[in-house]
């Protein structure tokens, strides 16, 4: 989604550094625990949680923390954790997925719905606007991985859709079906990937005007405030303007 990382990186900016961090750890924290406590708790030996412990690796989560969260999945105290997506509009065909891990989907489904009440929005029901994502892999190295050319060649070897390369670095992207394979071979060639992921890609963008932008980019400010909320995804696009607005 164009600007959606930007305007993480503007929140991330103005927000308060260690709060935002505590939250960003306990939503890591819970995505550990379930996925350990649903497989193996062994990273090797189970995807889901290699792929939780990668990720927060990525946000230099303390080992400790990793730990401790892979051991709560086998204590009796281990909170049972629902998987829910949720999907929304906003005007202007603004299309929204949201992916949470609660243990209250009646608090959980309140609140998401208020937010998009708020606004100027509405939840929809599933598979609503899922149709106009499609499920892909992410796989993301740093750009001191390898050069441009030898990245590409590499995903295409392994058998990736896509690969795209900016100065923040490379990302690939697979089918769902392939993308365990495809990650294993690049990881085999350029190291452990900085982030591997299953996301919900949008077919298109939508692009909207500032003022419509900046609910959609509040909308989703609030949704991952959200502790129960782990992944949004969005298809619009916003101005360089509204983007310079927002980082000023």
């Amino acid at each position: 989604m164009a600007g959606h990382s930007q305007f993480k990186n503007i929140m991330h900016k103005k927000g308060k550094q260690d709060a935002i961090r505590s939250k960003i750890f306990g939503k890591l924290a819970r995505e550990i625990t379930v996925a350990a406590k649903m497989g193996m708790p062994d990273p090797a030996m189970n995807p889901r949680l290699r792929l939780a412990v990668l990720a927060a690796r990525s946000e230099n989560m303390p080992k400790d923390n990793i730990d401790r969260a892979i051991k709560k999945a086998s204590g009796g105290d281990a909170e049972n954790y629902d998987e829910v997506r949720y999907e929304g509009r906003m005007p202007g065909g603004v299309a929204i997925i949201i992916e949470a891990l609660t243990d209250n989907r009646n608090r959980t489904a309140g609140e998401v719905r208020s937010y998009f009440t708020k606004a100027g929005g509405a939840l929809a029901e599933t598979n609503a606007v899922a149709f106009m994502f499609d499920r892909v892999g992410s796989i993301e190295f740093d750009a001191k991985a390898g050069s441009e050319d030898a990245v590409m060649e590499a995903a295409i070897e392994a058998g990736a859709e896509d690969c795209a390369t900016t100065e923040d670095g490379h990302e690939i992207t697979t089918s769902m079906e392939s993308f365990a394979e495809v990650a294993k071979s690049l990881e085999a060639k350029f190291g452990e990937p900085k982030k591997s992921r299953l996301v919900w890609k949008p077919q298109t963008s939508v692009a909207i005007d500032d003022e419509a932008g900046e609910k959609v980019l509040k909308l989703i400010g609030a949704l991952e405030d959200n502790d129960d909320v782990q992944n949004v995804y969005a298809n619009f696009e916003i101005s360089d303007a509204l983007l310079k607005k927002l980082s000023g």
